[in-house]
């Protein structure tokens, strides 16, 4: 008898404690049995961490001396310092800074994104890295650490300003050419245009052309568009671009204007666009993100609307959510597959020795 009401607090912490990470365990994995990896780990995170606490209440029930219960809780705290001291800092910190990206959210996937020297866009952000896709189409994962410590620049979905710079001279009067280049802005799609002179130098004046590009998948051709557009606009309308300091060694007269002649464009039967050749996984990997966004969105309207259901419609809320879940399950299955695709092919980063310590 006294062994049992010796061992009764221990049976106690016990049940309580497998109770409390059944239940756990329940509402953060199994409830959502459509979770991808890359979500599960945090999870999983906090169920091992649960679970140490649930071990150190346990060893607290003991009926043994405190002396004995001292060690365990050391041995225990060991063990625990020793994983971390021989786990690389690189790891912790890069773990850290992906789930304050997670918390801040400074973009999202397939977004157009500067990083230091480092431009392309998302198309994939985990807990340790986020890759991006570049103009030429490679691969580069940059470590978390990387992102928290330089500053992230961001294009909007909602649309982003594309400008081209050049030098004119002074015979050429700027209300002449301010007009030609928002003729050119406009030709090549871009709205809102509008000029800025930047800088009168000695021997020049610097315009800057600028336009909303509602439409930022397209930003590569934009800007390509809005160049061909002013050099064909001034051209056309006799306007030199060169500098006044140009010299030719071949006799010009005074009324020659080095202009290239004009030339019919013959366009290709089916143009290409740089962009669905650059970022072809940046595309793909936004429209699982955004149809997985969708998917989850009506999987919690519908298990809302399950409650307030009864007989015939409530069965057939429960067939609709049966085939979101189904559905979801896809979804998470083709961005794992994306999230490795491209693994082993090669790929730029920051080399860790290059990285800030947490």
């Amino acid at each position: 008898m006294d062994l049992i009401i010796s061992c009764w607090p221990l049976l106690l912490v016990v049940i309580v404690s497998g109770a409390a990470l059944r239940g756990t365990h329940w509402f953060l994995l199994e409830r959502d049995p459509d979770l991808s990896s890359e979500r599960k780990f945090p999870r999983q995170i906090t169920m091992m961490g649960l679970g140490l606490l649930s071990l150190v209440l346990a060893i607290l029930a003991l009926p043994t001396s405190e002396t004995f219960r001292d060690r365990l809780l050391a041995l225990i705290g060991l063990l625990i310092s020793g994983i971390i001291a021989f786990s690389s800092p690189t790891i912790v910190a890069n773990f850290m800074a992906g789930i304050l990206l997670r918390i801040t959210k400074p973009f999202r996937t397939g977004d157009f994104v500067r990083v230091g020297e480092y431009f392309g866009r998302v198309s994939d952000h985990g807990l340790f890295d986020t890759e991006l896709q570049t103009e030429a189409r490679e691969l580069i994962a940059l470590p978390n650490t990387y992102l928290i410590s330089h500053p992230v620049t961001a294009v909007l979905n909602s649309g982003t300003i594309i400008s081209i710079t050049l030098s004119l001279g002074f015979d050429i009067h700027h209300l002449q050419v301010e007009p030609l280049l928002i003729e050119a802005a406009e030709k090549s799609g871009l709205e809102e245009p509008f000029v800025h002179v930047l800088e009168i130098g000695n021997y020049s004046i610097t315009y800057r052309i600028s336009g909303m590009l509602t439409e930022v998948k397209g930003l590569i051709t934009a800007r390509s568009n809005l160049a061909m557009h002013v050099l064909d606009t001034l051209h056309g309308n006799g306007v030199e671009i060169m500098s006044p300091t140009y010299m030719n060694q071949r006799p010009m007269g005074e009324d020659k204007k080095v202009i290239p002649p004009a030339i019919a464009k013959v366009s290709p039967e089916k143009p290409v666009e740089a962009e669905q050749i650059a970022f072809d996984k940046a595309d793909r990997a936004e429209l699982v993100e955004n149809e997985k966004q969708k998917l989850t969105k009506d999987l919690q309207a519908m298990e809302s609307l399950l409650k307030d259901s009864s007989g015939e419609d409530k069965e057939q809320v429960k067939l609709k959510i049966a085939q979101v879940r189904e559905r979801l399950k896809a979804v998470a299955h083709k961005q794992d597959e994306l999230s490795q695709d491209g693994a082993s092919a090669e790929s730029t980063a920051p080399s860790d020795a290059d990285q800030p310590r947490a």
